[in-house]
């Protein structure tokens, strides 16, 4: 039996376990039974993007529930395909569930495209697939991290470099919302790392989370919320946006005017709050970037998989940095899984968690 845990597209805070019958392969499918995914709030991000990006049709359920994409690892359990045997390892991107089928393409020793028809016109960047079975045991022993943290940091180290290749927009400083997330993590370890005349960075949080923000050493200054007005609006400025607040976008956009030079949303993990996408007083509209366009636009500027490569390179070390800054919690079972995507959906899970969940 296959267990999927769904969620209502419509009304994330819905959910619903369901078992289906071991499915019956086709010539050149797999089964992979997923170990271990990692929770974060990367995930409301695919579940509010779900129908605008395409990710509820990466692996599709019957409307109005979703299975919510996720970063993590499985096994070849079944195997039509003639180069992918079963007890194969591999990484990537599934759903929540405890099995997935998959249609193996280009098959080679490092992986894999999923060729799922119902996959062909979707991003591609999320059709790739990793062997891990034969990699050194220093890798394998990180795969908590890697499900958790690598897309994220990696996310984060783009980021960075999408400012970078745009000469920071003419931005003298630098905002990040939802500073305590792990992709702003990512994106304001590189900046701290700038080297000098580098932007001034500011992140921007929650109270709660202030604290833990301050903690990582990152930030030229860490402000709350409901202290942007506190902010110089005469700075050029850049703002990189995580969460998806109407209300913070708003406050940014009043407060710069003219001065604010970009401002873009890369996810949005405020889903209780009002969208904001508008063009306000004289500042940029607030637009989505999709990481994987940007991918695209530098392997063509540097060749393919530089980027990818350099990417690997910067979140493997900040990996190692954060060792002990988060803890990795452990959940089990489909109610344990389903208990924990609520709490992370009502914004319960804290900063300092790392949330590693299977439904098996």
């Amino acid at each position: 039996m296959i267990t999927q845990l769904q969620l209502r597209r419509d009304a994330l805070t819905e959910s619903r376990l369901v078992q289906l019958p071991d499915p019956e392969l086709a010539v050149g499918e797999v089964l992979a039974a997923i170990d271990r995914f990692a929770l974060t709030a990367n995930n409301v991000s695919y579940a509010l993007s779900g129908d605008t990006i395409g990710y509820w049709g990466y692996f599709p359920a019957p409307e109005p529930w979703g299975l919510t994409p996720v970063w993590g690892f499985a096994d070849v359990v079944a195997s039509r395909h003639p180069d992918l045997p079963v007890g194969e390892r591999i990484y990537g991107f599934f759903p929540t569930a405890s099995h997935v089928v998959l249609a193996p393409d280009t098959v080679g020793a490092r992986g894999f495209v999923d060729a799922a028809p119902h996959r062909a016109d979707l991003p591609a960047f999320y059709n790739h697939y990793q062997r891990t079975t034969g990699e050194p045991a220093a890798m394998q022993a990180l795969e908590d991290q890697r499900c958790l943290l690598l897309p994220l940091l990696g996310t984060g180290y783009l980021l960075y470099d999408y400012l970078l290749d745009n000469a920071f927009f003419g931005a003298e400083q630098v905002l990040v919302g939802s500073a305590s997330s792990k992709t702003a993590i990512g994106l304001l370890n590189m900046l701290a790392r700038h080297p000098a005349p580098r932007p001034r960075v500011i992140g921007l949080t929650s109270p709660g989370n202030r604290a833990f923000v301050e903690g990582l050493g990152l930030c030229d200054q860490v402000v709350a919320y409901q202290d942007i007005d506190s902010l110089d609006g005469a700075i050029p400025s850049a703002f990189v946006d995580m969460a998806g607040d109407g209300a913070v976008i708003s406050a940014i956009h009043k407060r710069f005017g003219p001065q604010l030079k970009l401002s873009c949303a890369v996810g949005a993990t405020h889903w209780d709050q009002p969208r904001s996408t508008g063009k306000v007083d004289g500042a940029p509209s607030h637009d989505f970037i999709f990481i994987p366009a940007h991918i695209a636009k530098r392997d063509g500027d540097l060749g393919p998989g530089v980027i990818q490569r350099r990417t690997q390179v910067e979140t493997l070390r900040m990996v190692e940095e954060l060792k002990g800054r988060l803890a990795l919690h452990h959940v089990s079972g489909p109610e344990a899984v389903r208990a924990a995507l609520g709490d992370l959906i009502a914004g319960r899970t804290p900063p300092t968690v790392g949330l590693i969940a299977s439904l098996g």
